[in-house]
């Protein structure tokens, strides 16, 4: 029976009617005709259903194609019949529109073949067909999603994989059944995507799909990434404003660094951002295996044509997405580019893996093009030979990418709401700006990694980079590569931009030199921008003069900016001074914005003191806030101090409450009383709950116990389950029992997966058993998966040995990688501490730079631009 919406609804009604006649007269069903229009088996169910929303215009010149019916008419039909749909109080009292009016591409969904369809057709109207798609196993996870949201329960899923291995797409598929039920998407992108997100998470109905594609520009924005966090938590735990299903999309990258804990001592950037992410980042892998390309080749068989083209090409590397997407054809214009056109992409490359934003200046990368040219090429240069790189660059490959596409950033639009915060706002570039295309970031994040850019690029950013976070990320990216001249140079632009972490780090610099004045004025400065270290800086001052209410205050914004560590330590000043209720209201407005770690010290100090009564109400008021830690940690400390049967109590407590840690701990304690299958079968519960270190750890403790064959079992079941520990204890096994092949290979599979620990420990064997060659390939590879401090380390190992010169080869290649520590162990020798070797740093091309002063004076040269304030 029609629903009301198609009887009041002519348009909509022609439409389907016509749609199933052409059907009818083809003699097809609609699998067969899914598959010959390329379309998903839900999306034709949909187009052709009295019950579901509009189909797109996408469905509709796809099917009008393949069934022989005048495109055009068809179109104007479904034109009208959008029109007609109304906007009822359902289409407007919350963000997003029903999935079934959305079109894949405007979802971000990779285009896959060559533009559309019918004669006289908009271009911009009708996107070219997807491909057949072959469900994968992270499609079940979505799907297991998708059903508890229809049956009422919020859930959230990010997929995690490299650029064009199908994230997208899969979110696509995933979400079609509820289509059919009536259920809206959303995908907040205007004015910026932290913005949009930020300003309509509230309004979020009831049976909503929250669109977070690229979901490093929500969870990861510097400024409102927690706060988008907590919002979309509430918006998961919220009953009232329940079912709602939100999905997302993050590279591996982004997932280890919101996933890693801080460093101690270090600022918690991304506390909510990981509580949100636990347990629902499901790994899409970057190629088909066995199993899926047979059924891709089996839809190429059906008539896939998209699908038969690829596996042409991709069938030996199983790189199937990345072949739809374009990628190859990417790869091929950037190695065969012309010089400039090369030069560019190149400095757009290192702009982006050092932290520039997506939308480069053309005046930027015009002026960082010289020193990536050979000067050969550079005096062969015509004189239109900037438009001519940039038209070049800017024509699309195959699925409509571009190298390095013309875009235009959105206005920023921000409610006039009164704020303590200084206007921060930065102005926009001038000129023209381009993107680089996804995979040719990725590609240079990988096979740049070892290089640092040359002095035009530094240059340029100096001069025409205007954004506070651009400047003050290449200012870090030239500091750990020890260019030390272009780093003080880039970190006074940056806080002349209004950088908060520049204007601080000068300040402390002020501090440190005895300028205390200097030091505050710079913190205030840092402090109206929102940042979030000043603040917390400034707050503590106060808290020392004994200003105690300015330093609340002071704490409190300084959490509304991200940082808790105001509100902690605070906290912790309060307990030393006895206030014990001043100290526990402040680590429970600490707990509510995101940080557990005052409640926790709070709980520590306390068990410490003898009060375990007052430490096990502070580590479950942690836990009523998301902190399943703190009891865990609690009962490690009674366990230390030999109170075995008070640590077992609070472990059980916590793994009730699903620490899988405290899991791992019980598992640990079974193994030291002799209870070896009982001790597994608790590792294994962890396990199962998404933590494998329990296995490892049993392991640990069975190979020292001489059980080999124990370990190893053990350690292949945590290595089968994803933990690289694992892989990498198994790779040092074999290579102790001299099979180096299989411990390279075991190495190699650890640092696929971001753990070089393997790589590096088989470079210091490699290096003692005297095969440098090996050593150094081996230090090189750590490096190339990111484990820069390989090559740092294995410079300290010939130092030691006394091959000094060898010694700083090795120190110069880790510096360009990123990884030069100033601080050495005592017993090193000092020769080679880069403050003795390079005081004054490194130029960009990698030798001592000349003794040089900071000065306010213009520079006789373009290479050391004057400091402007």
């Amino acid at each position: 029976m029609p629903d009301e919406d198609s009887v009041h609804n002519p348009a909509l009604t022609e439409l389907r009617a016509r749609l199933n006649d052409g059907l009818a007269r083809a003699r097809l069903n609609q699998t067969q005709l899914a598959r010959r229009a390329s379309l998903g088996r839900t999306t034709v169910s949909q187009a052709l259903s009295a019950t579901a929303p509009v189909p797109s215009a996408a469905t509709v010149a796809a099917l009008a194609a393949k069934l022989d019916l005048p495109v055009g008419e068809l179109l104007e039909l479904q034109r009208a019949a959008d029109d007609g749909a109304g906007t009822g109080p359902a289409d407007v009292e919350g963000p997003g529109r029903p999935i079934g009016r959305w079109e894949p591409h405007e979802l971000e969904v990779h285009p896959a073949g060559p533009g559309a369809t019918a004669s006289g057709l908009d271009a911009s109207a009708v996107r070219a067909p997807l491909p057949g798609y072959v469900p994968r196993a992270h499609d079940e996870v979505l799907a297991n999603a998708v059903r508890d949201a229809a049956a009422g329960r919020s859930r959230i899923v990010v997929l995690v994989g490299s650029s064009s291995t199908g994230k997208t797409r899969a979110c696509w598929e995933a979400v079609q059944p509820l289509a059919e039920r009536g259920w809206r998407l959303w995908h907040p992108f205007n004015p910026t995507r932290a913005e949009a997100a930020l300003a309509e998470l509230g309004r979020v109905e009831p049976r909503t799909v929250v669109w977070l594609n690229e979901a490093q520009h929500y969870l990861g924005d510097p400024t409102a990434g927690e706060r988008i966090a907590a919002a979309v938590h509430q918006l998961l735990v919220d009953e009232t404003r329940g079912p709602v299903l939100v999905l997302g999309t993050l590279w591996p990258e982004y997932a280890h660094r919101y996933a890693s804990l801080p460093v101690p001592g270090e600022d918690d950037r991304y506390s909510r951002v990981r509580e949100l992410l636990a347990g629902c980042t499901p790994t899409v892998p970057d190629v088909f295996d066995a199993t899926d390309l047979a059924k891709a080749a089996l839809l190429a068989a059906q008539g896939d044509r998209l699908l038969a083209s690829a596996l042409t090409r991709a069938r030996g590397s199983g790189r199937v997405t990345q072949d739809l997407a374009g990628a190859p054809e990417l790869l091929r214009r950037y190695e065969q580019a012309t010089p400039g056109a090369r030069a560019l992409l190149e400095a757009a490359m290192d702009a982006r893996r050092l932290g520039v934003g997506l939308h480069l200046p053309q005046a930027f990368l015009t002026d960082a093009t010289p020193d990536y040219l050979s000067q050969s090429d550079y005096d062969q240069l015509t004189d239109d030979w900037i438009e001519t790189a940039y038209a070049e660059l800017a024509e699309p490959v195959h699925g409509k990418q571009a190298p390095l596409s013309h875009t235009t950033p959105k206005p920023a639009r921000h409610p006039p709401i009164p704020s303590t915060v200084a206007d921060t706002q930065t102005p926009e570039p001038e000129g023209p700006v381009v993107r680089l295309a996804d995979y040719l970031e990725q590609h240079g994040r990988t096979t740049r990694r070892h290089l640092c850019p040359p002095n035009s690029f530094w240059h340029a950013a100096h001069t025409h980079l205007t954004h506070p976070n651009d400047l003050n990320n290449l200012t870090g990216a030239a500091e750990v590569r020890y260019r030390l001249q272009w780093a003080h140079y880039l970190r006074h632009r940056a806080a002349d931009q209004g950088s908060p972490d520049a204007l601080y780090r000068l300040a402390v610099m002020r501090e440190e030199a005895g300028d205390q004045k200097g030091a505050k004025r710079l913190l205030r400065q840092a402090a109206d921008r929102g940042g979030a270290y000043a603040l917390y800086r400034l707050a503590v001052m106060r808290e020392e003069a004994g200003d105690q209410e300015g330093a609340e205050d002071l704490a409190r914004q300084a959490a509304d900016h991200g940082s808790t560590d105001a509100l902690y330590r605070l906290a912790v000043i309060r307990e030393e001074a006895g206030n014990q209720k001043g100290a526990e209201d402040l680590a429970r407005q600490a707990a509510d914005h995101g940080s557990g770690l005052a409640l926790y010290s709070l709980a520590v100090m306390r068990e410490e003191a003898g009060n375990q009564e007052g430490a096990e109400d502070l580590a479950r008021q942690a836990d009523d806030r998301g902190h399943t830690d703190a009891l865990y940690r609690l009962a490690v400390i009674r366990e230390e101090a030999g109170n075995q049967k008070g640590a077992k109590r609070l472990l059980r407590q916590a793994a009730d409450h699903g620490d899988t840690n405290a899991l791992g701990r019980l598992a640990v304690m079974r193994e030291e009383a002799g209870n070896q299958e009982g001790a597994e079968d608790l590792a294994r519960q962890a396990d199962d709950r998404g933590h494998t270190d329990a296995l490892y750890c049993l392991a640990v403790m069975r190979e020292e116990a001489g059980d080999q064959e124990g370990a190893k079992r053990l350690l292949r079941q945590a290595a089968d389950h994803g933990d690289t520990n694992a892989l990498a204890r198994l790779a040092v096994m074999r290579a102790d029992a001299g099979d180096w092949q299989g411990a390279k290979s075991l190495a190699r599979q650890a640092a696929d997966y971001g753990d070089t620990d393997a790589l590096y420990y088989l470079a210091v064997m490699r290096e003692e058993a005297g095969d440098q060659g090996d050593a150094e390939d081996l230090a090189r590879q750590a490096a190339g998966h990111g484990g820069t401090n390989a090559l740092f380390n294995l410079a300290m190992i010939r130092n030691r040995a006394g091959d000094r010169e060898e010694a700083k080869r090795l120190l110069r290649q880790a510096a360009d990688y990123g990884s030069v520590l100033l601080l050495l162990p005592p017993d090193e020798p000092p020769m080679l501490l880069p403050l003795t070797l390079w005081p004054h740093g490194l130029d960009a091309d990698g030798m001592p730079t000349p003794p040089w002063q900071p000065s306010v004076r213009a520079s006789p040269n373009r290479h050391v631009p004057p400091i402007t304030s």
